[in-house]
C-alpha cells in the first residue's frame, strides 16, 4: 500500500465576489516532504477558489490511484462530495448548479484516485490551515492579473 497523501486547501475572496486566491499544502509524511501552492485571481468567488484550491492540489498530484485525503474548512466541497451531491448533479448535467466547470474537472480527478474529504474548523488553530489561509489571502491581496475566465464570463464583469 503506498502512502497517503495529505492535502489542506483554502480559499479566499475579497468581497465574494471579488480578488481571491488559494494555498495548498501537499503533504507526505514519509518521505517528510511537503509543497506548497499558492494562486491569485482578479475577479471570482469564495467558493471557486476553496474548490479550484482542491481541483488544482489533485491535478498536481504525479501518481494515480493514489491514497489522498483533503483537508479543507469548506462545508460547501465536504457536504457535495461526502453526501453524493455531485454525482446528482452530473447525472443532471450540472443544470442550475454552481461552478460546473470545476466541478467536471474535480470528477476527473475523483476518478484517478482514492479520496476522503475531511472537514476542518476554519480560523481554529489548526497549523496546515492557517497556513493555508495566510497563502490564500495574501494571493487574493497580491493584485493578480489572472482571471477568472468563466466566473467573469458567466457574471459579465470581465475587464
Amino acid at each position: 500500500m503506498e502512502e497517503i497523501i495529505n492535502i489542506y486547501t483554502d480559499g479566499s475572496s475579497l468581497g465574494n465576489p471579488g480578488p481571491g486566491g488559494y494555498g495548498i499544502i501537499l503533504e507526505w509524511k514519509k518521505k517528510n516532504y511537503i509543497k506548497e501552492y499558492s494562486k491569485g485571481y482578479k475577479y471570482t468567488t469564495n467558493n471557486r477558489m476553496e474548490l479550484l484550491a482542491v481541483v488544482v492540489a489533485l491535478e498536481k498530484l504525479k501518481i494515480e490511484r493514489g491514497d489522498v485525503k483533503v483537508f479543507t474548512d469548506s462545508k460547501y466541497i465536504v457536504d457535495s462530495v461526502e453526501l453524493k451531491r455531485i454525482f446528482k448533479w452530473k447525472n443532471n448535467n450540472f443544470k442550475k448548479i454552481k461552478n460546473p466547470d470545476l466541478w467536471i474537472r474535480f470528477l476527473k480527478m475523483n476518478e484517478k484516485h482514492n479520496i476522503k474529504f475531511n472537514w476542518i474548523k476554519g480560523h481554529n488553530n489548526h497549523p496546515q490551515n492557517e497556513r493555508c489561509d495566510e497563502l490564500a489571502v495574501k494571493a487574493a491581496k497580491n493584485n493578480s492579473t489572472e482571471h477568472d475566465l468563466y466566473y467573469e464570463k458567466l457574471s459579465k464583469n470581465v475587464n
